[in-house]
């Protein structure tokens, strides 16, 4: 077989040779699994010896006079013959199991062990129903292989890496990332990309100088702040995890990135991570650190990424740079980063391998993750930390210390074994700060709709209230806009461009101090946002949703006895409960019963809530998790760790748009996102809406919005409240 090819033609670009694509890919997956496996506490020889061998033979089944027939031609048809299993039949006669299972998860993610174990006897991780012609063809693709001039493998002596599963996918993100790489490349969808330098000695003074220069509005509050970022700047980076317990307007956005970037230049750390729970709130942090940690000459771009679904690149630099995890700072969500730790698909994989000697700061550390994933997911950070020499930090203005829980955390670490960059003496004084700013209150008894905006609109403005779902938000907005009231509105019932409107629309009357007014919104509010309102209204939820919410109130400490309160709503047709917060809010109710709230730190009152949220309800859901990972059930464990759990479609908002798709024309991605909302699929068939792209139970599918929008106050809502209004009053059959 003379020139054998790996990808085929797709004019004007040329067939990629087999032996070209097995080079690049050993290549780019041994250059991957040494810059990892500099930060092993392992055999990083053998770590790379095993991923190495995994890419010389991950695509040796294409060899097979069928495949080559199709590769030969101008196609995009598959390869009728499952390339995979020659691969795996290769490495697992030279006893290399773990780069067999390398092979067999480079295109169908890490295996599942009960499905694997139901394979006849001898064919454990093959494809069945190729595994005969494979073994029939094996020493005919070996010696095609061996005359393409691709390495040779003998067999491995008897030690393999141990059996773990944050190893073994970060193995699989090495080869991943070559393969997928290669053939981008190939096929002109990616360029190279040589990440900037990290140069963290001139960003910390860099850091320094940006501190130095903000301006002092409130001495006393900025005092605190200053001693924060020297707190954090001097702590020791050791030992590796670090929690960092501080107040909102403390300053932790700058000073734990101080923290990072002494363990970074004391660790030689390749990247520093910042984890952040919304994707609204991520804008204002990069825009920080890029006024913060930018060299001159460089491109903020370059030195500071932003991953996530509305981020805007300007070139595939940029995109590669940001979602492939290789800039030196990378700004990112919770969803993309705990996923990725649990993933068992290739493509969302393919960047775990930039995590070894990184530092990792998750910031809204209580709002991060649900409960009951914290117990697998410390298991995986604790690896990460302890094997791949990881630096991480944990922080929050209500930071639940749940590791010293024995519900999440075998055996508990013991009070202060993981030691506060903010020492003690000044956390206490953060305290008392926290506690003059503002004050937690509950209403014993539910209000209806009129109670509640009687209530809202008789304390000093300007007032945030906060309802759990986004229907009670636009009907509580509307019916106090009808009455006469100066309301704002905020919640994804607004496409993404017309939420970021609304956001600055909101800054500028609190920095122009209007009073008179209320912004009604969702939770997608209470966390990060730097806004400061007089008085906090929040429909009873969690303990930290609440503490969350007085972070919004009074800031900075401008404002004297502030004050939010916790209520409930007396719902009906058109008030909706939200059922995922019925265990949090009977949490909350007990607490406030045992006066807790207002008696405990916000810290310890976030860890009792969390104890109580796991034994009341979740303690199966972390269990199954942690036996699935337990028991090499890798697709379960990726089900089970999604962040979100949300059966919702996405809506198009904008009408061309939705005609520019049945046009069949080409849509740029980001303006979908930006001119989209996201609905629940129950919704789908009582809401005007028809679907554009896809079936009704694919999560990809498309649909429009066929009723009134309103970019400036209620959004797709608009539309919805007289449907849902007249489906109340039986105009409407559903």
């Amino acid at each position: 077989m003379s020139d054998p090819l790996a990808h085929s033609p797709r004019p004007p670009i040329a067939s990629q040779k087999y032996c070209d694509h097995v080079g690049n890919v050993g290549r780019g997956a041994a250059r991957n699994a040494s810059a990892a496996a500099t930060f092993y506490t392992g055999d990083s020889a053998q770590f790379v010896d095993v991923v190495r061998a995994a890419a010389d033979y991950h695509d040796l089944g294409k060899l097979d006079e069928a495949n080559q027939e199709v590769l030969r031609r101008v196609s995009r048809d598959p390869l009728p013959i499952r390339h995979e299993d020659a691969g795996i039949a290769a490495l697992l006669q030279l006893r290399r199991r773990e780069s067999a299972i390398l092979v067999a998860a480079h295109h169908a993610g890490l295996f599942g062990q009960a499905a694997e174990m139901e394979k006849p006897e001898g064919r454990l991780f093959r494809i069945p129903e190729v595994a005969d012609r494979t073994d029939r063809c094996l020493d005919d693709y070996l010696r095609a292989h061996e005359e393409a001039a691709c390495p040779a493998w003998s067999e491995l002596p008897p030690n393999q890496i141990h059996r773990c599963g944050f190893t073994r996918r970060v193995a699989l993100s090495c080869l991943v990332d070559a393969d997928h790489g290669d053939t981008a490349h190939n096929y002109g969808r990616e360029v190279a990309v040589v990440p900037p330098d990290p140069r963290w000695e001139e960003r910390l003074a860099a850091l320094d100088r940006f501190i130095a220069n903000l301006p002092r509005v409130n001495p006393a509050r900025d005092d605190l702040r200053q001693r924060v970022f020297e707190c954090c700047r001097a702590a020791p980076i050791e030992p590796a995890i670090r929690s960092c317990d501080a107040p909102v307007g403390s300053g932790k956005t700058t000073a734990v990135m101080a923290h990072l970037l002494q363990a970074a230049i004391g660790k030689n750390l390749r990247r520093i991570f910042v984890v952040l729970p919304y994707t609204n709130i991520i804008r204002q942090s990069v825009e920080i650190y890029r006024d913060a940690l930018v060299l001159p000459g460089e491109r903020p771009e370059d030195i500071v990424a932003e991953h996530h679904h509305r981020a805007e690149f300007q070139d595939l630099e940029l995109r590669q740079l940001a979602t492939l995890w290789r800039a030196p700072i990378v700004v990112t969500t919770a969803v993309q980063f705990f996923e990725t730790l649990g993933a068992s698909h290739p493509a969302r994989l393919r960047k775990l391998h930039e995590l070894p000697g990184s530092a990792v700061f998750v910031d809204e550390t209580h709002a991060a993750i649900p409960s009951h994933l914290w117990p697998q997911m410390w298991k995986w950070l604790e690896t990460w930390t302890r094997d791949w020499r990881g630096h991480l930090v944990l922080a929050s203005g209500s930071l639940p210390r749940f590791w010293e829980l024995e519900e999440f955390v075998d055996p508990p670490r013991a009070p202060n074994e993981i030691p506060d960059l903010v020492t003690e003496d000044l956390r206490h004084e953060l305290e008392a700060a926290e506690q003059v700013r503002t004050r937690l209150r509950r209403l014993d008894n539910g209000l209806t709709s009129q109670e509640l905006i009687d209530l809202v609109t008789s304390q000093p403005g300007p007032r945030l209230l906060i309802l759990n779902t986004v229907q009670s938000a636009a009907v509580i907005a509307e019916r106090m806009r009808n009455q006469g009231h100066h309301v704002v509105h905020l919640s994804t019932a607004l496409a993404p461009a017309h939420r970021d409107l609304i956001v600055t629309r909101v800054k500028e009357r609190l920095r122009l101090g209007f009073n008179d007014w209320t912004l009604v919104a969702t939770s997608c509010v209470e966390a990060g946002m730097n806004f400061s309102f007089r008085t906090g209204f929040r429909e009873s939820a969690g303990v930290a949703n609440l503490i969350q919410v007085s972070g919004r109130v009074s800031r900075g400490g401008e404002h004297s006895e502030a004050v939010v309160w916790d209520f409930r709503l007396v719902c009906d047709a058109m008030l909706r409960e939200h059922p995922g917060f019925r265990i949090p809010r009977s949490v909350l109710a007990r607490l406030f019963d045992q006066g807790a709230i207002g008696s405990l730190s916000p810290s310890d009152l976030t860890k009792e809530a969390m104890r109580l949220e796991v034994t009341d309800r979740f303690e199966d859901r972390a269990c199954a998790l942690q036996d699935a990972e337990e028991t090499f059930e890798y697709p379960t464990v990726s089900k089970l760790c999604r962040v979100i759990e949300a059966d919702t479609r996405t809506v198009l908002i904008d009408p061309e748009l939705a005609r520019a798709l049945l046009r069949k024309e080409q849509v740029d991605r980001r303006r979908l996102i930006l001119y989209s909302v996201q609905m629940w699929t129950d919704k789908l068939t009582k809401l005007p809406t028809h679907l554009l792209v896809g079936e009704p139970n694919d999560p990809q599918a498309l649909y429009a919005w066929d009723a009134p929008y309103d970019p400036d106050f209620l959004g797709y809502m608009a539309g919805a409240i007289p449907m849902l209004e007249g489906l109340r009053d039986g105009i409407f059959v559903a």
